[in-house]
C-alpha cells in the first residue's frame, strides 16, 4: 500500500484514520472497529465487506 494513499484514505463510516496491517493486507479503522480488505493494492472500503475487529485486535490497534 502506497504511503501517500494512506494519507488521503479515511474510514467511510467514521471518516477517521486508517492503519495498514501489512500482515493481513487490511486497512484498520479503530474508530469503527472494522478491518477493510486490500485486494491487489485496491482497498475495498465497503461496510458490508468489512470484518469486525476482535476485542484483542481493537486493543492492539488502539494503542498505535
Amino acid at each position: 500500500m502506497h504511503p501517500q494513499l494512506l494519507d488521503i484514505l479515511v474510514c467511510p463510516i467514521t471518516k477517521g484514520r486508517l492503519i495498514f496491517d501489512k500482515k493481513r493486507s487490511e486497512l484498520v479503522s479503530v474508530s469503527a472497529r472494522l478491518a477493510y480488505t486490500v485486494n491487489k493494492n485496491t482497498p475495498i472500503l465497503l461496510e458490508q465487506k468489512a470484518r469486525e475487529l476482535s476485542q484483542t485486535e481493537y486493543e492492539k490497534w488502539s494503542k498505535k
